[in-house]
């Protein structure tokens, strides 16, 4: 049974009475509604049944960023904080922080009694590794903001660590509290190749479910840490992804109870309306507040024509997206009004709209001077079946009046990763996760010195451009107001006129459950969280 109070007691005398008023309530509560079952509260045991779709490439979310691997691994791996539906910033393995006045100092005073699941404990020595050596060399995004705004990383004591900036940067725990950085274990890490290390693929982490078993095209399983740190916790004993072959067998397992979750894209998006719709099932967008998701046409500059930005533009105008949102994701998000998302303030409301024009895609190819039927254009595509190999298909018929041969080329998602990772593509379906300020993410897709391989949300496509460039460097040094809106405004114009990816639509996620799995969506990382306050509710005796 849980405690009362999970929260600390307040301190003082005026504390005490208030909690002791709160403490009668309770208990005259708990004798009256005799109507509540004792079976509602929360309880240790059962299995949580999730779908793993697509079949993750690695199971280390620090090195690969595949929503996929997230959704595994944030159960096994922790990071410093996350955040709330609210957006407020929460403890994880710090427990608390503190900002000092000029904003140049932040103090993490990390978690007291914790073990990584073999044993070993953690330790500020695991966060100076992680932020001084494991990140720098392997997570480019991370290494840049450090090399601009961070000064040191120093530990003060074995569970205190400060970060010490050059100057003040506002996205900070922003950065730090993405769901995207868990911590690495230093002994396991340390001195190896981090991306070969084998601990990739059966990760050791601090979190509430440790790695059981992966059994490659079939499942992977999680089982109760019984060491957790967070006494009494996890709820569940276990969980299992499940890999499904295709939508329509995840939607059978839903239906059946098999799955009792499904995230937005395990079902095919035609059948979101039926699968709520069902006795005991609910559905629910929550949980992506700190992710404004971005589905784009990502484009490769290097081949001919698509080097040429008229052919882009034309690319574009030819796709008809509200088609798109309505008729193959059935509604689950809007178009796309520029590279920012239209709901942020850094979106530039006045920003020109590419509306659905085939003549003037018509046109634009002739202004371009390019016989674009002379080349044949690989679209790669990630997944098999659904929305996304629909849209591939839609997209490859829409360039067909425009001269345009595209060859759809069907992989697995690791196949996908490593191949746009790699720059071997001509054009791909990807979306990215604006996390409140464009520099936090959407910067990497446009930046010329993140031209690099090793991910799909680098600037795979080789754009560069200096005036651009040197607008990105502004923004991130000029504290939000009127000013850095006006250097984002400039910046999207620039964007959207050269167009070196097509935004397609703002993505809507809804999550469909079985309403017996209870405390789901509780943080602003989606599904993506430790899930160590889930349970399953009981059926009633």
């Amino acid at each position: 049974m849980p405690t009362l109070f999970p929260r600390p007691v307040p301190s003082g005398s005026s504390g005490w009475r208030k909690t002791l008023r709160v403490l009668g309530a309770a208990l005259l509560t708990s004798a009256c509604l005799t109507t509540s079952p004792a079976w509602a509260d929360p309880q240790a045991g059962g299995v949580l049944n999730l779908v793993s779709q697509p079949e993750p490439p690695s199971l280390m979310h620090g090195l690969v960023t595949h929503v996929a691997t997230q959704y595994v691994s944030g159960k096994v791996l922790q990071g410093l904080l996350t955040f709330d539906t609210d957006l407020k910033p929460q403890p994880v393995l710090a427990r608390s922080w503190t900002i000092a006045p000029d904003g140049l100092t932040y103090t993490f005073d990390l978690q007291d009694g914790v073990r990584w699941h073999d044993g070993q404990p953690f330790s500020a020595d695991d966060v100076l590794f992680s932020f001084k050596e494991f990140y720098p060399q392997s997570d480019k995004r991370l290494a840049d903001i450090f090399n601009d705004y961070v000064a040191s990383i120093d530990k003060t004591g074995p569970l205190q660590v400060v970060f010490h900036l050059k100057k003040p940067f506002a996205p900070l725990l922003s950065a730090l509290g993405s769901g995207l950085r868990p911590i690495a274990p230093k002994h396991l890490y340390e001195g190896t190749d981090y991306r070969s290390n084998p601990y990739n693929l059966k990760p050791v982490g601090t979190g509430p479910f440790v790695f059981k078993e992966w059994k490659r095209g079939s499942y992977i399983k999680l089982a109760k840490n019984p060491d957790y740190w967070k006494k009494g916790l996890p709820y569940l004993d276990e969980i299992v992804f499940h890999v499904l072959p295709d939508a329509s067998s995840r939607a059978a397992a839903f239906e059946r109870n098999d799955v009792q979750v499904l995230r937005s894209g395990d079902a095919d998006y035609a059948d979101l309306a039926r699968l709520s719709a069902l006795p005991g099932v609910a559905s629910s967008d929550k949980g992506y507040e700190l992710y404004a998701g971005l589905a784009f046409l990502q484009i490769n500059l290097r081949k001919p024509p698509l080097d040429n930005a008229k052919v882009r533009q034309a690319i574009l105008y030819a796709l008809n997206r509200p088609f798109i949102v309505d008729n193959i994701f059935f509604g689950a998000g809007k178009v796309a009004q520029g590279p920012f998302a239209s709901g942020t303030p850094y979106h530039d409301a006045q920003l020109p709209q590419y509306t659905y024009d085939l003549a003037k895609a018509k046109a634009l190819i002739a202004e371009s001077g390019v016989d674009v039927g002379k080349t044949h254009i690989r679209l790669l595509n990630g997944e098999k079946g659904g929305a996304w190999e629909r849209l591939a298909e839609y997209t490859k018929q829409s360039l067909q009046p425009l001269g345009f041969k595209v060859d759809v080329v069907t992989s697995d998602a690791a196949t996908w990763y490593q191949r746009v990772s790699s720059w071997d593509f001509d054009l791909s379906y990807n979306f990215v996760f604006q996390i409140g300020d464009p520099y936090l993410t959407t910067s990497y897709l446009y930046r010329s010195d993140n031209i690099v391989k090793g991910t799909p949300f680098n600037n795979v496509g080789g754009y560069s451009n200096p005036q651009v460039d040197a607008l990105w460097n502004k923004v991130a040094d000029i504290a939000p107001g009127p000013e850095r809106n006006a250097l984002y405004s400039e910046l999207e114009h620039h964007l959207n006129d050269d167009l070196p990816l097509a935004p397609i639509f703002e993505m809507r996620f809804p999550t469909l459950y079985h309403t017996q799995v209870k405390n789901l969506l509780q943080t602003a990382t989606s599904l993506n969280e430790s899930y160590d306050t889930v349970y399953l509710e009981r059926s009633a005796p």
